[in-house]
């Protein structure tokens, strides 16, 4: 079963050859394809990572011309946006990916691609709450 999870970890830095976007540029343009800007940190906890890490990811997408910064009147923080350049590699890779997707479903066998997401939402619920108990045992310990 270990080997299978790491199989499927490898396969996010997985991306076509004919893909315009870095691996960190993609997930970046991801977290903002909701249409809403982030502040770094806002980023940098939606992708799970340190700031400085977000940071020097960000930076490259806007020297690469897929990201800018912005002023918000008011805020102290710039917010970062994707530029139209960076919305249409977005949807270029995305396209990409999506076509891959369509190939290994096509190929799954045995099995569909309804019972792959019923059973890999069964496994994310059931991984959350067994975090969540260690969380308040954590908890409980700590203030025991």
């Amino acid at each position: 079963m270990v080997e299978e999870l790491d199989r499927f970890r490898r396969r996010k830095s997985e991306h076509p050859a004919e893909s315009v976007l870095e691996r960190s540029a993609f997930a970046i343009l991801l977290v903002l394809s909701d249409g809403r800007a982030r502040t770094l940190r806002e980023l940098a906890d939606e992708l799970d990572l340190e700031q400085s890490t977000v940071n020097r990811q960000v930076n490259a997408a806007i020297t690469l011309g897929y990201l800018e910064r912005f002023d918000v009147e008011g805020s102290m923080s710039r917010l970062i946006r994707p530029t139209k350049s960076g919305r249409a590699a977005f949807a270029h890779d995305g396209m990409l990916r999506v076509s891959r997707l369509k190939q290994v479903f096509a190929d799954l066998d045995p099995g569909t691609p309804e019972v792959l997401l019923r059973e890999l939402r069964a496994f994310n619920e059931a991984y959350d709450r067994t975090l969540r108990a260690e969380q308040r045992g954590a908890r409980s310990r700590a203030d025991g």
